[in-house]
C-alpha cells in the first residue's frame, strides 16, 4: 500500500484526538503517503504532523448534497489512493467510501459501538469502560493490515512562533468553561468562582472560548491576571501554541480538553452529564485528572445533548468549585 485516504470532517474534539493517532500511524509506516480529509477550520489541529502526512481541508458548503460529494469525490480521484479508512461514518462519509468501494478501493469504517454505548446510559458507576476513541481508530488502520505503535509526542513549538500579544508567566492555567450542550458545561457562576480563586493565589489565568456570546461573558470575568485570549490571537494555530505553554488546561468534556492534551498539557476535566468511560479522555491524561460525581442516572446521554431529568444537572452543581482548585493546587506542587 502506497497512499492512504482518512476521512474525519468533524467534531472538533473527535478530530483532535485523531492527531496523535494519525501521527502514530505515520511515524510506524513511513512508506505510506497518508492523506487527512477534514473540514478547512480543523486543518490547524493538523500543523505538526510527519512529513508523509498532508491535510486536505475542504469547505463542505462547497460540497453540499449528492452533486457535491460526487465533484469531491472525483477530487479524491485523482489522489489514486490503495485504501480508505473512514473513522467518521457519517452520511458524507457513507457515500464517499460507496464510491470507493464500486472503484474497487479497499476501505474500513470505524465501528461506534453504539449498542455498547446505549448499555452504558444510566449505568456509568458499574459498567465497564468502553475501548477509548483513540482505540477504535487504531483498528481501522489494522483492519488495512497497517503497522501501528503509539509513538506520538507533542510538538515541540519554536520560541520564533511562541509571540503572543501578551506575556505568559508560570504558573499558567486555561480554563475553557464551555461545550457544545448544557449537559457538558461546568454552572458559569461557580467557574468564575475557580477563576477568582486561582487568580488570588497568584496563577495567570487564560480563557478560551468561540463566539461573540462566549467572547462578553468571558470579558466580564477578566481582572488582574485574568484574560480572555477570544479575538487576540491569530487563529487556532495561535490558540494550541498558547496551549503548549499552559501549565495546565481546566476544561469540559470539550474539544478544548483534547487540544490541549495533544499539546502536551495535562488536562483536568470535569464531567457532568457524559462520562469518560464512553471512551472519550483525553490522549494520555490520568484518571486522577478526571473531576466528576457518582449518579445512577449517569452518564444520562454519551454527547450531553438531552435534558437534565432533575432539572438543574446536579452531577455538576455537586461538584464544588473549591474541589477544583485543590486539584489545581495539588497538581501544581508535584
Amino acid at each position: 500500500m502506497n497512499r492512504l485516504l482518512i476521512i474525519r470532517f468533524s467534531a472538533m474534539g473527535d478530530v483532535a484526538i485523531s492527531v496523535p493517532v494519525i501521527t502514530s500511524l505515520a511515524l510506524s509506516n513511513p512508506e505510506l503517503q497518508v492523506t487527512v480529509l477534514t473540514q478547512q477550520r480543523m486543518a490547524p489541529l493538523f500543523s505538526w504532523m510527519p512529513d508523509n502526512v498532508e491535510v486536505l481541508g475542504v469547505d463542505l458548503h462547497h460540497y453540499h448534497g449528492i452533486g457535491g460529494l460526487g465533484k469531491l469525490y472525483g477530487r479524491l480521484q485523482e489522489y489514486h489512493f490503495d485504501a480508505v479508512a473512514d473513522i467518521h461514518d457519517v452520511l458524507r462519509t457513507k457515500y464517499l467510501r460507496m464510491r470507493f468501494r464500486l472503484q474497487g478501493t479497499k476501505v474500513a469504517v470505524i465501528d461506534k459501538t453504539r449498542a455498547e454505548r446505549k448499555a452504558l446510559l444510566g449505568h456509568g458507576m458499574e459498567h465497564e469502560a468502553l475501548m477509548p476513541v483513540t482505540e477504535k481508530y487504531a483498528a481501522v488502520f489494522r483492519e488495512l493490515g497497517l503497522k501501528y505503535t503509539v509513538s506520538y509526542t507533542p510538538p515541540r513549538i519554536p520560541e520564533s512562533e511562541q509571540i503572543f500579544p501578551f506575556a505568559v508567566t508560570s504558573p499558567a492555567i486555561g480554563v475553557a468553561p464551555f461545550a457544545a450542550h448544557s449537559g457538558k458545561i461546568y454552572p458559569l457562576d461557580m467557574m468564575k468562582e475557580v477563576v477568582d480563586s486561582l487568580a488570588d493565589s497568584g496563577m495567570q489565568v487564560f480563557l478560551f472560548g468561540a463566539g461573540d456570546q462566549e467572547k462578553g461573558i468571558l470579558e466580564s470575568w477578566e481582572r488582574e491576571k485574568v484574560m480572555s485570549v477570544v479575538g487576540k490571537l491569530g487563529g487556532l494555530r495561535q490558540e494550541l501554541i498558547l496551549m503548549s505553554r499552559l501549565d495546565m488546561m481546566i476544561s469540559m468534556d470539550s474539544s478544548n480538553m483534547h487540544m490541549a492534551a495533544m499539546m502536551g498539557t495535562r488536562t483536568l476535566s470535569v464531567w457532568g452529564a457524559t462520562h469518560p468511560k464512553a471512551g472519550f479522555v483525553a490522549w494520555n491524561q490520568l484518571e486522577e485528572s478526571i473531576v466528576q460525581v457518582d449518579m445512577p442516572c449517569r452518564p444520562c446521554s454519551i454527547y450531553g445533548s438531552k435534558p437534565c431529568v432533575e432539572g438543574d444537572y446536579p452531577c455538576l452543581r455537586q461538584i464544588s468549585p473549591q474541589r477544583i482548585v485543590d486539584l489545581v493546587k495539588k497538581y501544581e506542587a508535584q
